[in-house]
Parts: structure tokens; sequence; C-alpha cells
């Protein structure tokens, strides 16, 4: 079983910056591609970023040159920067990992998700 739960959200004004994190526990965190996905109110939830255990990132393009995904393996730790925010970045965002060697963009790729941690980006 892996347990992920995640930090970082807040209030921020269009323009800001927020550094989301999560934490994982339970399994080899190395051996994971990890996924942020996010959910605005009444919408599917999307995927936002990935970053293959390899080492090879994926974003989804309306995050490009916005968000940048990385991790700490010896913190079992998964980071997702949030610069130059918008207000319809306004979503909670989910923190996923995945055990799978095919594509990471999709929600059915993610074995383990978290609970999600909220963004809110005023105008």
């Amino acid at each position: 079983q892996v347990q992920l739960v995640e930090s970082g959200g807040g209030l921020v004004q269009a323009g800001g910056s927020l550094r989301l994190s999560c934490a994982v526990s339970g399994r080899t965190f190395s051996g994971y591609s990890m996924g942020w996905f996010r959910q605005a109110p009444g919408k599917e939830r999307e995927f936002v970023a990935a970053l293959r255990w390899s080492g090879t990132t994926y974003y989804a393009d309306s995050v490009k040159g916005r968000f940048t995904i990385s991790r700490d393996n010896a913190k079992n730790t998964v980071y997702l920067q949030l610069n130059s925010l918008k207000p319809e970045d306004t979503a909670v965002y989910y923190c996923a990992a995945s055990s799978s060697a095919g594509v990471l963009v999709t929600r059915l790729a993610y074995n383990y998700w978290g609970q999600g941690t909220q963004v809110t980006v005023s105008s």
C-alpha cells in the first residue's frame, strides 16, 4: 500500500507562485512514476504534469513553461512548482503514483492517489 499526502496549496494572486509537495510512504518511492492532476468545480479531473521514474517529464499544454515537476527520492517527495499563476489554475490538485511503463497522462495509469490540496488564484 502507498500513501500520498499533498501540502502547499493556498490562496495566491494572479501572477504569483506556489510549491506543492506530495509525501509518499509505504513502498519504494523511486520505482514509481509520479503525476499531478487537478479538478476545478464542475469539471473533470485533468492531467497537469508527470515525472517518469527514469526522469522524463510530461506537461499539459496549459501549464507548459509555468509549472515544473520534480522529485527528491531521498525525501520520498514529489513537488510541483507553480509559477505565473492564473485564475483558471484554481482547482484541487492531486498527487498520484503509477507503476505503469506506459502513458502517464491518463488517470487510469495511476494506482494511488492523495486527498488533494486546494489552490485558489485570485484576479
